[in-house]
């Protein structure tokens, strides 16, 4: 092994992200060869590095998984007492430390993209680089009808423009809006707030009922049945891979 960037080493090992690397490097959680490291220091193979009493290893095998995801499953590691998870519906076999691309809220359903790759996971979702994430989305109107097209096209320039959802997050926009016609919008984000679509619409005064992630970063849901989960293709990875190189 070359020598490499302490926290893209710990990054690649699957352990955090790089990111989340750099603030345990800082708050001096990180050791190599039993000294204190610095930001930015260089490993090479044979060095032993920990991060409190865990040993960190570099992963070779790069993990890239998609799945989607159905409603009433959590997007976390942790385990809760009678609560759904994602990582339930992946084999015992894959073992490996998995982030989550992209984290749905237990009521949306569709397209989470999981892999021991930090520095990839960091690209995809920190808001910086402007990830695209696609969501089909269906409202309810309190008097149940269809949103006519002139209520429509004021909601899409109102998200265009940007929208106080409160709690500290302040204004959010959207990329791309587009009415489908019946209560349904594609919403494009570059963000990632929590539950950011529903507080959109919440703002506006209607509700969703129904969010389904389609794409993130160009990679496709496609026909991938609710449930069921996928390596990813070689293209995909590429795909993903350029991102990274940003």
């Amino acid at each position: 092994m070359e020598s490499i960037v302490l926290q893209k080493y710990i990054a690649s090992s699957g352990y955090c992200s790089r990111r989340q690397a750099e603030e345990l490097i800082r708050e001096k959680r990180v050791s190599v060869n039993g000294r204190p490291a610095e930001l930015g220091q260089r490993v090479v193979a044979g060095d032993q590095v920990m991060v409190g009493r865990d040993k960190i290893g570099s992963s070779d095998k790069k993990i890239y998984i998609k799945l989607n995801k159905p409603r009433d499953y959590v997007c976390t590691s942790r385990e809760f007492k009678d609560e759904l998870n994602i990582f339930d519906l992946l084999p015992k076999t894959i073992n490996a430390r998995l982030f989550v691309v992209g984290r749905l809220d237990k009521n949306s359903r569709g397209l989470l993209i999981l892999t021991n790759d930090g520095d990839l996971a960091q690209k995809i979702s920190h808001p910086k680089y402007e990830s695209e994430k696609v969501y089909k989305v269906l409202v309810k109107t309190e008097d149940r009808n269809d949103l006519l097209l002139p209520q429509a096209e004021k909601i899409i320039d109102r998200f265009k423009g940007g929208v106080d959802i409160g709690e500290d997050d302040g204004v959010v926009w959207a990329k791309k809006v587009s009415y489908l016609g019946y209560n349904r919008f594609v919403i494009t984000l570059t963000q990632g707030k929590k539950r950011q679509i529903r507080r959109m619409f919440e703002a506006v005064g209607l509700k969703v009922s129904d969010l389904v992630r389609t794409e993130i970063s160009g990679i496709l849901l496609g026909q991938l049945d609710e449930g069921r989960w996928e390596y990813m293709t070689e293209a995909e990875i590429k795909r993903l891979e350029g991102k990274k190189n940003i």
